[in-house]
């Protein structure tokens, strides 16, 4: 039982429409959701909602320093009344240049060729679901403009009908044009500004059409490619739902997987009749024709060189949460390879489409996961071995949530991976957009005919209602910001927000860069926790310092 968050925070006024889970966001979070759980908000007032509302005729007092169960929420953070490390050059320790504004976000990773981020953090994978496609502009412009990694998930080619494909040929050249592939990445590239960068997602039907060929041939090196074992919200391939019966034929005819089969008479029959109303398309599951570990690793290496022999210089890889011979196998291969970036999702990681209950049973919750990770990912650096960069995924939201992931994977951890908390502001500022502007409200996919109240508290304009709203202009200039989604802006006010509260709570931790984090800046408010994690006790943590004290 996780009990930090209920349905409704009295000290920050904001309340959850629906069950919040472990990262504070409801179980279900609705595009057209008129507001206002924490991450809601903070799209719209930044950050100003890092501290208690109606200043100056309140106090405000803590309700989770009770910790039940495992989870990063049973993490506490550690501060220091002395120190000061990671001072950015030309800085002194002095306390006049010890204050947070001064903590340095910026990070790299990468093997080889280095991709600088100004904060650690990346997008989760934004595939064929409808909402990645409706909201792309909002999630794409405003990663590029906060200068994080954006990940274009699975199926995007094949899942459009406008691409053509090639029946039957190689898969180099098998694409003849995607559409909707291309303009997800010249989306994200036109404000690209060398921060950041357009990572492009694999699985078994992009192979088989080519999608990696495709990409390196007109991208060349702006792209990074993404080999996708797994993610934590399902142990199967990706799934959308489609309410055509032509358009599940189509997608049974680019060979996915389509439940119930269209081409089954009595399903159409069904399907005229009304009683079934929906198709699922699935993508299949990889590996199927491996049977030992050493099989995995020649055809995994065996991939990440064919990869590098058509042109690609950064490859990734993403992994589910599986249990730890799998976890241990893509550490342990991603380092050897020479990879760029692995990331590992554990489960309470979001989706826009897998099957409820499996969700809810199947696989290693994040926190599990992620510290066995770090426990591995030490193994290897014990032997001399240069670990693969790692980043962490599954069901993170908040400023915490960032600091405790970078902390439990210190020092191997490079970025958190958000999901579901970070799209929200595309689907508030697309909602706001089509509020304000009736003839943008379906191009922006909007749903709201008015403003409700929940903004109008805020503001009625978008310079009025968004924090950030002059933070954009001023990057990408007056004339430009009629170019700029709502959505974007409300992204970047998040964003802003979710840096202003890790640099905070990095400030009080004395550590002014992220590479100064470690696992010493954590602890455990259960002893369950501690002993998941490795993670001492808030009890034990520097006890014996303190004792040292005391008996001077």
């Amino acid at each position: 039982m996780d009990m930090r968050f209920s349905k409704s925070n009295d000290v920050l006024g904001t309340t959850n429409r629906g069950n919040p889970a472990e990262s504070g966001l409801c179980t279900l979070c609705r595009a057209d959701c008129q507001g206002r759980c924490e991450t809601w908000l903070s799209s719209l007032v930044g950050r100003k909602l890092l501290y208690p509302r109606s200043f100056g005729i309140v106090t405000a007092g803590a309700n989770n320093t009770t910790h039940v169960g495992v989870s990063y929420n049973s993490l506490r953070i550690q501060g220091y009344a002395y120190g000061s490390h990671g001072i950015p050059q030309g800085l002194t320790h002095d306390p006049d240049d010890c204050i947070f504004p001064n903590v340095r976000l910026e990070t790299e990773f990468g093997n080889e060729v280095k991709t600088k981020v100004r904060m650690p953090l990346m997008t989760g994978a934004l595939g064929s679901t409808f909402v990645a496609e409706k909201y792309w502009n909002s999630f794409a412009i405003g990663g590029a403009l906060v200068g994080i990694p954006v990940v274009i998930g699975e199926n995007v080619v094949g899942v459009d009908r406008k691409s053509k494909i090639k029946p039957g040929a190689t898969r180099k050249g098998k694409i003849e044009k995607t559409p909707e592939l291309d303009r997800r990445i010249d989306t994200y590239l036109r404000y690209y500004d060398g921060y950041g960068a357009i990572i492009v997602q694999l699985n078994v039907e992009d192979t088989r059409n080519g999608v990696a060929e495709y990409v390196v041939d007109k991208y060349g090196e702006k792209a990074i490619i993404e080999l996708k074992w797994g993610q934590g919200a399902k142990d199967i391939g990706g799934e959308i739902q489609v309410t055509s019966l032509d358009y599940a034929l189509f997608l049974k005819e680019r060979g996915y997987v389509v439940d119930p089969d269209p081409t089954i008479p009595e399903v159409q029959k069904a399907f005229e009749e009304g009683s079934i109303k929906s198709f699922a398309r699935h993508s299949r599951l990889g590996g199927t024709n491996l049977d030992t570990v050493d099989q995995v690793r020649a055809d995994f290496m065996a991939g990440v060189e064919y990869l590098r022999s058509i042109g690609f210089k950064r490859i990734t890889l993403k992994t589910g949460s599986y249990g730890m011979e799998e976890l241990a196998m893509a550490i342990k291969f991603a380092t050897d390879a020479k990879l760029d970036l692995l990331t590992i999702d554990g489960s309470g990681g979001g989706t826009g489409m897998s099957p409820w209950n499996m969700m809810q049973s199947w696989g290693v919750p994040s926190i599990n996961l992620h510290s066995k990770a770090y426990e591995y990912a030490g193994i290897l650096a014990g032997k001399g071995q240069k670990v693969v960069d790692l980043s962490f995924a599954g069901g993170f939201a908040l400023e915490d949530h960032i600091f405790k992931a970078l902390a439990l994977g210190a020092p191997f951890t490079r970025l958190v991976c958000m999901g579901r908390g970070i799209m929200i502001p595309g689907f508030v500022g697309s909602n706001i957009e089509g509020a304000l502007h009736r003839e943008k409200k379906a191009s922006v996919n909007g749903h709201w005919s008015e403003l409700p109240k929940s903004v109008l508290e805020v503001g009625s304009s978008a310079k009025e209602i968004f924090a950030s709203y002059f933070d954009v202009e001023k990057k990408v200039g007056k004339d430009e910001m009629k170019n700029i989604p709502y959505g974007a802006i409300a992204f970047y006010t998040l964003a802003d927000k979710l840096a202003c509260g890790l640099q905070q709570l990095m400030a009080g931790a004395r550590k002014f860069s992220l590479d100064k984090i470690t696992r010493f800046d954590l602890m455990s408010g259960n002893r369950e926790t501690a002993a998941e994690t490795g993670i001492p006790h808030v009890a034990d943590c520097n006890d014996e310092n303190a004792k040292k004290i005391l008996n001077a």
